[in-house]
């Protein structure tokens, strides 16, 4: 089947036949395209209209109604596909949207203990990176999926596997076996995340989406914040196992929910009525699989390097192999989205838009800052400040609830200036200032659990205003038959920001605290002994002498210190790509 041919977009400007007046601030003036002058006005997450202005000169008379909305292939932008009721809608949706978001943060607090009972606390960054791994590959391709099958089957194929997943934690028997579950409830968690995103883009006018949003973000928040007391909660009471088990019977729920309320055959293939009536084995070889497979292999090989390298040594060829594939792969990956795959799930008119592309790369090093301090903190309240595991999830609700009002003041102001630039920079901002308390507060200046507690505040209030304002931005900046795929690949930037941003952290505190043990550990012969324990098991620390646990525990400052060096670095990254994002002055 041949790729549909998609002309170049000077600024990503919404498809229409014209060039958007667009701007990034720090960059310059606005660029121009010869062909018309366009400045479409588009809607944000607090509901402003999505009405767009162009140039009577210029533009094609076909590509305006009545009323001034924009409309492009006949269609206008600002109404949704179909009509639904969102009021019995959302409710359905809610259970997974809570559900997927909860999952996120449950193993924060937990999975020290997991990586105790299992004896595997060096290897623990595994059990969040395999959830993240297949949730980066798979987070893309139910853009793509939707599409060809419909959002209604592929929300009810991701609540299935996160469910079949979620009770195969529960059931795991080793380190190797909780990954693999963790690794499938991801592939369901992705289409969770991707596909209600896609949905609402699709079920709800461009002029509302914003008061949907918020109710959306209102949900999600709730289970942000409840993920890491809930689960500390159950590991120090009945087992850590029931935090993933508890949560097959919830997505059965979600999936009755959903069947029952959402109709079928909702905007899949565009409108294109002979892709819909195609066999599922004609839409199965319609899959960029091929473009999964690499970005699967990349993501992979980059992780089991930094892992590697870590526990075992940087100079071993088991490390530098994978670690030199890593380009290689990545290479390819781009080079099957761009030239190769005919239905690509990450196109390249899409993610090599350069407004897109800096949104996208501001969410992927943002991310990765954000994400690789909630997972090794957690570290740092229980081995260096011996926290249990409920008292660890507990530190997390004031950035939790932070991050909430972030999400929503963020989407205020916007309401209010009908402008994103501005506050993404600001929050960023914030999220890498919030590095300095951190690091004084983990052991440069001091330990304070408070210090730490308001600096993971900040941080989180930050990275949860410019999480809001890039999807609009991305929004803005794409055409809306690229809408599914644009919002599907801003989850894949994120996704595989996680990833790498607890690896990258994880392998430095790792090495680090390696290094301190075998350096004051000074216990006769039983240095080595006491270093692989304590690095395999937070209850081995208990059983230690005070002095030695003292020491222990030090280490572990020091560690969680030097740890914040690449996420300085990944935030840096983030405001450079920032600076490159288009402002587009949204309509009130």
């Amino acid at each position: 089947m041949a790729a549909k041919e998609h002309a170049p977009r000077g600024g990503g400007g919404g498809g229409a036949a014209g060039t958007a007046s667009e701007t990034a601030p720090l960059l310059g003036p606005a660029v121009s395209v010869p062909g018309g002058t366009v400045a479409p006005q588009i809607s944000n997450i607090n509901g402003t209209s999505g009405h767009g202005t162009f140039s009577r000169d210029t533009a094609d008379p076909e590509l305006t109604n009545g009323d001034g909305d924009v409309n492009v292939n006949g269609a206008n932008v600002n109404e949704p596909k179909i009509k639904v009721n969102m009021a019995q809608l959302l409710p359905a949706l809610a259970i997974g949207i809570f559900l997927v978001a909860m999952d996120q943060t449950l193993t924060i607090a937990t999975y020290g203990k997991m990586g105790s009972d299992l004896n595997a606390l060096n290897n623990t960054s595994w059990i969040a990176t395999s959830y993240f791994l297949t949730l980066t590959t798979f987070q893309p391709l139910y853009g793509r999926l939707s599409d060809i099958f419909g959002r209604k089957e592929c929300l009810l194929f991701a609540y299935s596997v996160f469910g079949i997943g979620c009770l195969g934690c529960g059931l795991a028997q080793d380190i190797v076996q909780l990954c693999i579950a963790r690794g499938v409830a991801g592939m369901g968690g992705g289409g969770m995340n991707a596909v209600v995103a896609i949905l609402v883009t699709d079920l709800v006018s461009l002029r509302d989406r914003g008061v949907w949003q918020g109710y959306i973000n209102i949900v999600f928040g709730a289970g942000i914040a409840s993920g890491a007391p809930i689960g500390g909660l159950l590991a120090d009471s009945i087992g850590w196992r029931w935090a993933f088990a508890g949560q097959f019977p919830i997505a059965i729920l979600a999936w009755l929910a959903v069947f029952l309320v959402l109709p079928s055959r909702e905007a899949a293939d565009d409108g294109d009525d002979a892709k819909q009536r195609q066999h599922w084995r004609q839409k199965l070889l319609r899959i960029d699989f091929l473009g999964g497979f690499a970005l699967s292999a990349a993501a992979f090989v980059l992780l089991f390097g930094l892992d590697n390298g870590a526990n075992e040594g940087w100079s071993r060829p088991v490390t530098v192999v994978p670690l030199a594939l890593t380009p290689v792969l990545f290479a390819i990956f781009i080079l099957i989205e761009v030239k190769v795959a005919t239905e690509p799930f990450a196109p390249g008119h899409v993610i090599l838009d350069p407004p897109l592309l800096a949104a996208y790369g501001a969410n992927f090093f943002g991310v990765a800052a954000q994400m690789g301090v909630f997972f090794f903190i957690a570290m740092f309240y229980q081995a260096a400040m011996a926290l249990t595991a409920t008292q660890s999830g507990l530190m997390f609700v004031p950035s939790t609830l932070l991050g909430l009002t972030g999400s929503l003041g963020g989407g205020l102001i916007m309401r209010k200036t009908g402008k994103y630039y501005g506050l993404t920079l600001t929050g960023y901002s914030i999220l890498l200032f919030s590095v300095v308390p951190l690091v004084l507060f983990t052991g440069a200046l001091t330990k304070s659990v408070v210090g730490v507690v308001v600096g993971i505040a900040f941080l989180a209030l930050g990275a949860s205003i410019s999480i809001t304002t890039t999807l609009i931005a991305i929004i803005a900046n794409c055409a809306p038959e690229d809408m599914a795929i644009a919002v599907a690949c801003s989850y894949l930037f994120r996704s595989l920001g996680t990833t790498i941003g607890i690896s990258l952290s994880t392998a430095v505190l790792q090495q680090v605290l390696r290094t301190e043990l075998a350096a004051r550990l000074q216990d006769g012969g039983r240095a080595a002994e006491i270093e692989e324990h304590v690095r395999q098991s937070l209850d081995y620390i208990r059983t230690l002498p005070p002095h030695v646990a003292d020491t222990v525990r030090d280490c572990y400052a020091v560690a969680t210190t030097w740890a914040f060096l690449p996420i300085a670095l990944l935030a840096g990254l983030c405001l450079v790509s920032t600076a490159f994002i288009r402002e587009k002055k949204l309509d009130r």
